[in-house]
């Protein structure tokens, strides 16, 4: 299995990052490859200009193209997902997320900004063509605490719950697109009517 994750957050260091980090950590101790992008890995005029012929753009397409899903982390800014991540997600094919399986990962100040994700980055990638974006995890700040010294990062304790579960989520739906359909199924079933 092959997924894809997005950093959604232009800072080097962001809560959304940590979440990331984390499904990717989960992800590769199940066999899943991840390639991971931020934000930070494209050029601002290939996003401020629309540079759809930008080789670090061509190339999140073809891995797009390759993944079997993806995970997108974003921070809420003002009741919305991050710009930047707006204007990565318009470079991509108009049918870009066509059977891939989504969860979006987003963190905020408040529950306040938690619908911000209903309303601001499904409708975006439903445009995309995504066959299932999971319900994902909303997370406050305060939930996340970075790493410091010999400390490693660490999440709430009912935040890595939500997490796990959305990542076991997550990993089944992968798992049903590589489950080998059995042809002889039909020959084999009873029928009634």
């Amino acid at each position: 299995m092959f997924v894809v994750s997005i950093a959604g957050s232009p800072s080097v260091r962001s809560r959304s990052g940590v979440l990331l980090d984390r499904a990717r950590r989960w992800l590769n101790g199940r066999g899943v490859e991840v390639a991971s992008y931020q934000l930070r890995d494209f050029p601002a005029e290939d996003l401020l200009y629309a540079r759809f012929d930008s080789p670090r753009i061509l190339d999140l397409v073809e891995q797009v193209s390759r993944a079997d899903g993806l995970v997108i982390a974003t921070p809420v800014y003002k009741a919305s997902i991050a710009g930047a991540l707006k204007v990565l997600l318009d470079l991509l094919p108009e049918r870009a997320l066509n059977h891939k399986v989504v969860l979006p990962l987003a963190t905020g100040g408040s529950n306040a900004h938690m619908l911000a994700v209903d309303y601001a980055l499904k409708p975006v990638l439903g445009a995309l063509k995504a066959q299932e974006v999971l319900h994902g995890v909303f997370a406050e700040d305060q939930q996340i605490a970075y790493a410091s010294g010999d400390s490693p990062e660490r999440l709430d304790e009912a935040l890595e719950r939500r997490l796990l579960d959305s990542l076991e989520h997550f990993h089944g739906a992968l798992a049903r697109r590589h489950r080998p359909h059995d042809r002889n199924l039909l020959a084999t079933a009873r029928w009634s009517v």
